[in-house]
């Protein structure tokens, strides 16, 4: 049985690297659909079921949320083969889209604008 695609937060961004760039700085190299790496971390000493995240460059960018980790560990350590890209990054947390079974992940579309939910407040000058 396949698994669907899914988005995974990326933690701890604004935390420092051992060496070389910063989590933050190089978040700011990234850009949608580039790939990324997920490491297990089982001598984690926070958490022995804990998952890296590294950019293409071989960067640390974060972990995986707790709440995920446990599971897309366990995939990993199975021997499924998991695919991730980097999707994008919020105020506290940056998105990988993840696909397993060796399939490619996409990105998702972005949410539709509904036209009811703009103000109608402004209105612009013809040109």
């Amino acid at each position: 049985m396949t698994l669907p695609q899914m988005s995974l937060a990326v933690v701890g961004i604004d935390y420092p690297n051992r060496r070389g760039p910063g989590r933050r700085f190089e978040l700011s190299l990234c850009s949608p659909g580039e790939p990324v790496e997920l490491r297990r971390e089982p001598e984690n000493p926070a958490d022995p079921r804990a998952v890296a995240v590294f950019s293409a460059r071989g960067i640390q960018i974060g972990y995986l949320t707790a709440e995920r980790c446990g599971r897309i560990g366990a995939l990993i350590a199975s021997g499924v083969e998991v695919r991730a890209i980097f999707q994008g990054i919020g105020p506290t947390a940056a998105w990988v889209r993840a696909a397993f079974h060796g399939e490619s992940p996409d990105l998702p579309l972005p949410p539709p604008t509904d036209p009811a939910s703009q103000s109608r407040e402004f209105w612009p000058d013809e040109d």
